[in-house]
């Protein structure tokens, strides 16, 4: 049977698991199954994930990305070098590192995996995950929310009947969802969140408070000091930790500036209970989504029976007491708050194999969808009137039609506007596409059925159907906001592929194709001619190149491809003289 890992896609830290014997394993590599989110390039321009590139973000943060889930279904990029990556390839990176540490530990190659996203993550975010698991070379076979795959961990624990609520609270995102547990079907009644709320804004107060110190007391600027800034959110996210278990923690910094021709090192000592006024605006507004969480499933605080705390920053102690002022009652925190995802990703994968017996998982949309039509708003007449289709909270799958009607005689185009939100006006939501319907000219009130389709994993199908001649048009919301097609989801992959391979530190299996191929081996697009021949020429004699030539070879292959893009011909000339010389003597 093939194997489905589940994988757990952290803003901080990813987790892979696998079904053994029963059991849930976290994967570990030497001892360690917690992987920081976090890549990088090293000095020597090789590919790093994980520990490494998370130890090198102090000194090179210019090289290291961190953080990328916040920014899944936008169009920011991540600069490393002189090289710029989307948010999908960067998690691809993630990703493909956690499928060869199931591979290195199932002894196979693994192409499918069941891969967990915040429950309030629109679906932008989730379709740019899937991209990123195909840029990984991984089958997403579903994507649950991450409370929910709490929610299949704890009922593992405790199988009997019960009301839960989940406060998941990681590096950068929250979500809270009530889930009830009954005859082994896992049910989730309703869900809310932040996507944009998190450990990495605890740390930005710290570091705001320490830039402040020594703005105050040395007169020295932090903001703009890229490397000072890097050193200062590390100490702030180890201040964070230690005071979740002490009520002080001293903050230490050696060398950070000058001042008055003397060195300035920094020492300050933070009192938890000046963290916790720091960050308390956001732990109201985490319980402000409990009490929505509680309305939207129609409870009182006393019909929860258990409430379970999930993510790294839950271990804040202000939490659990807010929650149990709250519900009267004590949360549960037996199975690790960072590994808690990964356990409930990978039983789902399990389920997906066919091999548990346990129960039925039963999830809903966090969002409305609907599409904008001319109707009233506050009293008056508007043609973005926001008409819901399928309303939050519903169980998925979820299925939705409505008739909508022509305004005018022979009219000919109707623009079918799909939208993701709450608000009454749809130009306050959130727009998911805009597909064009050419009709059939007829009489005003000709009628057109618009049918949603929600999905499992929270992907949209739409389609529109012209009543009276059949005519239809379909689409797929295919992560709208980034609009990759698939040439580029194809190019984008190669390039994932051809880095990973010049990545030696991978332990990547040498007979496989992705490890054959060095980044510039593939071609640049739109080369001039005169620097393909030199390309053909450079990488035919790559191999038999000594080590100092092979490295000269490969940076001014790159010089070339940087020149060549930013239009400096007069660069790319010099490198391709300086690669001409090397190859005429290799020759």
């Amino acid at each position: 049977m093939e194997p489905i890992i589940g994988i757990d896609l952290g803003t901080t830290n990813s987790e892979v698991t696998y079904i053994f014997d029963g059991q849930c394993e976290i994967i570990t590599d030497n001892d360690d199954g917690i992987v920081p989110s976090c890549v990088g390039f090293d000095p020597q321009g090789a590919l790093i994930v994980g520990r490494k590139a998370l130890n090198q973000a102090i000194l090179a943060p210019e090289r290291t990305a961190l953080s990328v889930k916040r920014s899944m279904g936008t169009d920011h990029q991540f600069t490393l070098g002189h090289e710029r990556f989307t948010p999908q390839e960067i998690s691809a990176f993630i990703l493909k590192h956690l499928k060869q540490r199931a591979e290195a530990k199932l002894g196979q190659s693994v192409g499918k995996a069941v891969i967990t996203v915040p429950a309030y993550f629109t679906d932008a975010q989730r379709q740019a995950t899937r991209e990123a698991g195909q840029l990984a070379g991984l089958e997403v076979v579903r994507i649950i929310n991450e409370p929910t795959a709490a929610a299949l961990a704890y009922e593992s624990l405790y199988p009997e009947d019960r009301r839960v609520l989940i406060y998941d609270l990681g590096g950068g995102t929250f979500d809270v969802s009530i889930v009830c547990i009954e005859a082994g079907v896992v049910e989730v009644l309703a869900s809310t969140g932040d996507n944009h709320l998190g450990g990495d804004d605890f740390d930005q107060c710290i570091v705001a408070h320490l830039a402040d110190h020594l703005s105050n007391k040395y007169q020295l600027a932090a903001k703009g000091d890229v490397l000072l800034t890097a050193r200062l959110r590390r100490a702030a996210e180890k201040a964070k930790i230690q005071l979740s278990e002490s009520p002080f923690a001293m903050v230490e910094e050696d060398h950070v500036g000058q001042h008055r021709g003397r060195e300035i090192h920094l020492s300050l000592e933070l009192a938890r209970r000046d963290f916790e006024a720091m960050i308390s605006p956001m732990l109201e507004k985490t319980m402000d989504a409990v009490n929505q969480a509680l309305k939207d499933a129609g409870m009182l605080p006393s019909a929860i029976e258990q409430i379970i705390l999930v993510g790294g920053s839950t271990r804040i102690p202000r939490i659990a007491e807010l929650i149990e002022e709250k519900f009267r009652r004590a949360p549960h925190s037996e199975i690790d708050p960072d590994l808690c995802v990964a356990v409930g990703a990978g039983l789902q994968a399990s389920r997906e194999m066919g091999r548990s017996d346990s129960g039925v998982l039963v999830d809903i949309t966090p969002y409305t969808f609907g599409t904008s039509t001319i109707g009233e708003l506050d009293g008056t007449l508007c043609r973005t009137h926001f008409f819901p289709l399928i309303r939050r909270n519903t169980k998925l799958p979820a299925r939705k039609s409505e008739v909508f009607y022509t305004m005018v005689d022979q009219q000919q185009i109707v623009d079918v506007l799909v939208y993701q939100g709450e608000a009454p006006d749809a130009l306050d939501n959130f727009r998911l596409g805009n597909y064009q319907f050419n009709l059939t000219p007829a009489p005003a009130g000709a009628e057109i059925v618009l049918h949603y389709d929600l999905d499992l994993n929270g992907i949209l199908k739409i389609k529109a159907v012209e009543k009276q001649t059949g005519k239809a048009i379909d689409a797929v919301i295919e992560n709208a906001f980034a609009n990759s097609s698939g040439a580029q989801l194809e190019d984008n992959r190669q390039r994932i592929v051809a880095l990973w391979g010049n990545d030696q530190d991978q332990d990547a299996p040498k007979d496989t194709p992705d490890a054959a191929e060095t980044p510039l081996q593939r071609m640049p697009d739109d080369l001039p001619p005169i620097y393909v021949e030199l390309f053909q020429r450079a990488n035919a004699a790559l191999d038999e190149a000594d080590e100092d030539d092979r490295d000269e070879m490969i940076n001014l292959m790159e010089d070339i491809r940087n020149a060549l893009t930013d239009d400096r011909p007069a660069d790319a000339e010099g490198a391709r003289a300086a690669l001409d010389d090397i190859l005429f003597y290799l020759e």
